[in-house]
């Protein structure tokens, strides 16, 4: 049976750390501010900002978020943002994924000042985590949640074969080069990808993010390997599940997150900590 990964416990424990770093701020004047903006009305993004916006308050940052309709335009979306890229108060900036169809999110995402980016997307910080080149710049926080992970549970990368399923911006990308600068042998596959179950099982590090759920099979991993569910699914009863089917693989891995209570606490924890970090260095910068 493999270990199970406690994503909530360690984002409890990360969370502490944090609070001693909001009250150094606080020490010389400054609380960290982050803005989180929603166009529209999706269900999941509402639920997702929510739950940010209540982390942020318990760990007393100040937290602002903006509603907007999704009629609004992409030009008028991007006055807001630079509007907040202007405000010294604000430290970080995170407009809510997706954004409706007529939104160019990649406009949207270069908007934000690279100093300000708390999800780690715009195309400069992108750029340095690809040349691993990291000091004191934002990274997507479900991949960084990850990597603290793999590092409380002391998990090995060097060398590894990892294979992540999933190519989105958000996770598989920023995740692939995060294991690549710590030395994974790293394959990302997709929707296009022929034969995945053969490359999933002959991964030592797997990590799933399709949004399919329970997709990954004990059949499609290889025994002891260490698997990392990102997934946040409904099964046919209602019932949260990942992309990874947790009964059947469990038995089969040496290490799994759970869904949840896995990657997703993680994910919000790296975000705050992020957040407070921006405050941190835009301190440094301007004192």
């Amino acid at each position: 049976m493999a270990t199970i990964m406690d994503g909530k416990a360690l984002a409890a424990e990360i969370d502490k750390t944090t609070t001693v770093r909001i009250q150094r701020l606080a020490d010389q004047g400054i609380v960290p501010g982050l803005v989180v903006i929603l166009v529209g009305d999706d269900p999941a993004s509402k639920i997702y900002v929510r739950n940010k916006e209540r982390r942020a308050k318990k760990m007393k940052i100040n937290s602002i978020v903006r509603n907007l309709p999704d009629t609004i335009s992409e030009a008028d979306l991007i006055k807001i943002i630079q509007t907040y890229n202007e405000n010294p108060t604000i430290h970080a900036i995170l407009v809510q994924l997706p954004l409706p169809a007529h939104i160019n999110e990649f406009n949207v995402t270069n908007a934000i000042a690279p100093e300000k980016d708390a999800d780690g997307f715009h195309p400069t910080n992108i750029g340095k985590l690809v040349i691993n080149h990291t000091e004191k710049t934002p990274i997507a926080c479900t991949p960084q949640g990850i990597m603290s992970i793999f590092n409380a549970y002391h998990i090995d990368l060097d060398g590894k074969k990892a294979v992540v399923v999933g190519r989105s911006t958000i996770v598989g990308k920023p995740m692939a080069a995060l294991l690549v600068n710590a030395n994974a042998t790293v394959t990302v596959a997709h929707s296009h990808t022929h034969n995945l179950s053969q490359l999933t099982r002959e991964a030592d590090i797997l990590v799933v993010a399709v949004g399919i759920a329970k997709y990954i099979k004990e059949a499609d991993v290889k025994s002891d390997a260490v698997v990392i569910d990102v997934g946040m699914d409904r099964d046919v009863n209602g019932k949260l599940v990942g992309d990874v089917d947790f009964a059947e693989v469990e038995r089969k891995a040496s290490y799994i997150t759970p869904v949840p209570k896995g990657v997703g606490p993680m994910t919000i924890t790296t975000l705050i900590s992020q957040t407070v970090a921006l405050a941190e260095w835009s301190s440094e910068k301007n004192g």
